[in-house]
Formats: structure tokens, C-alpha cells, sequence
């Protein structure tokens, strides 16, 4: 049987939801750089080019990305490292991951619906994460009752996540999860458990998920970092700006008044939704929270498509955008 060239088999992967196995050869690695000496003195190694592992992990973060998108084109991915488990922590962590896969399976018929999700971060809180594992301290987790991760197909959702160093240079992890049998949480869930031995995760959408959600009682026993990528974005990419030309619209202004947003919103909200929205621009508008930590929350609040659609709406009508 012929064999299928290594970009057959990214894509197939990814239309399940799903990123190759890397690790399936050997592939050389290099352990010391010094532009990445934060990551190599943590005992990460560096992959090098062309190699598998290498043009695996690329091609899943490009397809991410959407890599035919004006904005895949501009963002230049610098570097890829891998955690190889090498101190005792981390690889009794790995076996920990392990041991939790097999009794998850056994408890879901066999099937522990293992997947890749997308974690963006500071570099420091990347840092900690792979040497000391996740914590509800960890300010991109979401809150502290859980760790949201993005499917391997929505890779842009952790980069929006993620906070420039000093170099300019962006950092996301990807991770191996164990999801098990999962169910929906709403938007700013409190709940930090599932609500029955039935359950082993939870998501925002059993058909169509944009976030896995973790508790954080299994953070570090169904979360194991596998790879850091780092890379080089525009500018554009801050605010919804990056936010909407990542998800292939393309509107004629840039910026959408926040007002005729949850204004727009609210025609089919809850109540409780629309108060917390306003409750959250209430915070932008005094400068606790930042503008992406705003449209985030819509996000998680509305749902995705709905804050898409009316922004594409109102930007094909060229409606005037200031905040």
C-alpha cells in the first residue's frame, strides 16, 4: 500500500478534529538556542526543520489558522518546542495522563475521546504551566474553577489568548486532553465538578465546540502539554479586528460600537446575558479589562457566530465605528 504524504494526512486528521501523531519516528531536536533560552533552560527542546514532528505540528497550527487566510499568511511561526517530560515531575505527570486515559476509556466503552486543544498564554504562565502544570492563578485559564482549551481546529482562538514578550513573540501550547463523556456548561460556569459520575468534561457546544472546558479538580491529570509554538503576528491581530479577519470576514470599517452590539444582542438574549454583558462593558469602559478581554466575553456570553454575524452585518453597512 502506498504510503499518504505527510499533508494528506494533517488534513484528514484535522477534518476529525484531530492533529497526526507526531511523535510516530524519531525526529531530530535541538536543545540549545539561545533566542529560546527561556524554553531550553526549562528542559524543552527546540525541533528542527524539515523534520516530521516539525512539519506536523506546522501544518496543524496553519490549518488552525485557516491557512489560506490573509491573516495564516502573515503570521510567521519562528519556533516549535517540545516538552519531553524529562524530569521526574513531568514524566510522573505524563504517566499520570496515562493511567487517567486508560480508567476514562474503561469507563466510556473503551473510548476515552482523547484530543488536541489549543492553550495561549504569557510566555512566564507557558512557563509554569510545563514546569509545575496548571493552576486556577493561570490568568488566561478562563476562571478558577476550570481550564478552557480550544479544538485543534480553532488554533486562532489561543492566539487571540496569548500576550506578546518582549521580543514580540507570541506563545501557545498544544496539548494532549482527555475529554471523555462531556457536557455543555454555560458561559461564566461556576461549576468546578461534573454534575454526575456520567460526565468526565464539559464544552459550550456538544456539536460544534469552540471551547473544552476542564475542571480544574482534573487540570493536571486530563491536560498534558505536549509542544510550544511560537510566532511572529501583525498588529492587526489586537482587538476584533484580528478577531473577525481570522474567521474570513471581511468587513469595510473596524470597529463596531459596542452599544450597537449588545443592543442587537439582546433581541434574542436572556436577560441575565445582556446584564452581564453590560456589566462587562461597564468594566471596559473603566479600564478594568481590555478590549480583547471584552470581545472574549462576548464571545463566551453570545456565542461566537452571533457577535460574527452582526458585526459582518453592520460593517457591510459601513455604520460608523468609535467606542
Amino acid at each position: 500500500m502506498s504510503q499518504i504524504p505527510v499533508e494528506d494526512q494533517v488534513a484528514m486528521t484535522m477534518n476529525n478534529d484531530e492533529i497526526a501523531d507526531a511523535t510516530s519516528e524519531s525526529n531530530p531536536v535541538d536543545s540549545c538556542s539561545d533566542d529560546f533560552e527561556f524554553f531550553t533552560k526549562i528542559g524543552l527542546t527546540k525541533l528542527q526543520e524539515p523534520s516530521l514532528e516539525h512539519t506536523i505540528i506546522k501544518a496543524s497550527f496553519c490549518t488552525g489558522i485557516g491557512d489560506q487566510s490573509e491573516l495564516a499568511k502573515k503570521i510567521n511561526i519562528v519556533a516549535i518546542h517540545k516538552n519531553s517530560h524529562s524530569s521526574r515531575s513531568r514524566e510522573a505527570r505524563a504517566d499520570s495522563f496515562q493511567v487517567f486515559a486508560k480508567a476514562v476509556a474503561d469507563k466510556c466503552g473503551g473510548d476515552a475521546n482523547l484530543k488536541y486543544g489549543w492553550y495561549g498564554a504569557s510566555r512566564n504562565e507557558i512557563c509554569e504551566i510545563v514546569m509545575h502544570g496548571f493552576s486556577w492563578c493561570n490568568t488566561a485559564a478562563g476562571n478558577r474553577y476550570s481550564i478552557s482549551l480550544s479544538p485543534a481546529k480553532f488554533a486562532f482562538d489561543s492566539v487571540l489568548s496569548s500576550e506578546a514578550d518582549e521580543n514580540g513573540l507570541r506563545h501557545v501550547l498544544l496539548c494532549r486532553v482527555i475529554l471523555g463523556k462531556q457536557e455543555v456548561l454555560t458561559a461564566n460556569s461556576n461549576q468546578f465538578h461534573p454534575t454526575s459520575p456520567e460526565f468526565d468534561s464539559g464544552v459550550d457546544d456538544l456539536s460544534a465546540p469552540r471551547k473544552y472546558i476542564v475542571w480544574s479538580v482534573y487540570m493536571n491529570t486530563h491536560i498534558l502539554p505536549s509542544y510550544v509554538i511560537s510566532i511572529k503576528t501583525p498588529c492587526l491581530i489586537e482587538g476584533s479586528q484580528g478577531f473577525l479577519e481570522a474567521n474570513t470576514i471581511k468587513p469595510n470599517s473596524k470597529w463596531v460600537r459596542f452599544p450597537t452590539l449588545i443592543s442587537m444582542l439582546s433581541r434574542f438574549l436572556e436577560p441575565s446575558q445582556i446584564a452581564s454583558l453590560n456589566k462587562n462593558y461597564s468594566d471596559f469602559r473603566e479600564k478594568k479589562i481590555t478590549r480583547k478581554q471584552l470581545i472574549e466575553r462576548m464571545k463566551e456570553i453570545a456565542g461566537h457566530q452571533a457577535v460574527a454575524a452582526i458585526v459582518d452585518l453592520f460593517a457591510k453597512k459601513t455604520v460608523p465605528a468609535t467606542c
